[in-house]
């Protein structure tokens, strides 16, 4: 006779999300270093990051044993003078693929913009991946990036009703949140 487990375990198949903090930084960017390597400096949307300040607030890591395995990270930018989070880079290692991880960690940062009153959140990627979260290019034709980007993988969530509509125009690191070294 085969017995029924009694409970049935819900517990995510990946480690437990947190927000970033300042101690993580060289250990999140190791591991973006890892999944990436050095060709992610000449891709546009680091143009958006260098220089800029991480929105803390709405950038997770996933640690296993105390060590970053996965990170989406969210900057303030403006899209023609309009504010709206900036995704990116969303990084998970190569082990800890396939388990929702990755999912999960944009979600997070998403709902944490929503909360924090963003409008929007956009980011280049793949539009089969993040439009199961919600993600579409129907209002991005106008949006420009600074430097050559496949314009169809430009993709915004609206985080509230139209926050993807009527944006257009450069995509720049928001105004006063430049880093200071």
């Amino acid at each position: 006779m085969t017995s029924v487990p009694k409970t049935l375990d819900t517990s995510p198949a990946y480690p437990p999300l947190v927000l970033e903090t300042p101690a993580m930084e060289a250990s999140v960017t190791a591991l973006i270093d890892r999944v990436f390597g050095p060709g992610r400096f000449a891709k546009s949307s680091e143009r958006l990051r260098e220089g800029n300040t991480l929105l803390a607030d709405c950038s997770f890591v996933a640690l296993r044993d105390g060590r970053p395995v996965g990170c989406c990270r969210m900057w303030p930018v403006t899209i023609g003078g309009e504010a709206v989070a900036f995704l990116g880079p969303l990084a998970v290692d190569p082990d800890e693929r396939s388990a929702g991880l990755g999912q999960a960690l944009v979600e997070s940062a998403c709902e944490t913009a929503r909360a924090a009153g963003w409008r929007a959140v956009l980011l280049v990627g793949d539009g089969p991946y993040f439009g199961r979260i919600g993600f579409t290019n129907a209002h991005t034709a106008d949006v420009t990036m600074p430097g050559p980007v496949d314009q169809r993988r430009v993709l915004l969530l609206p985080l509230r009703e139209g926050g993807d509509e009527g944006l257009s125009g450069p995509v720049a690191i928001a105004p006063g949140r430049r880093a200071t070294s």
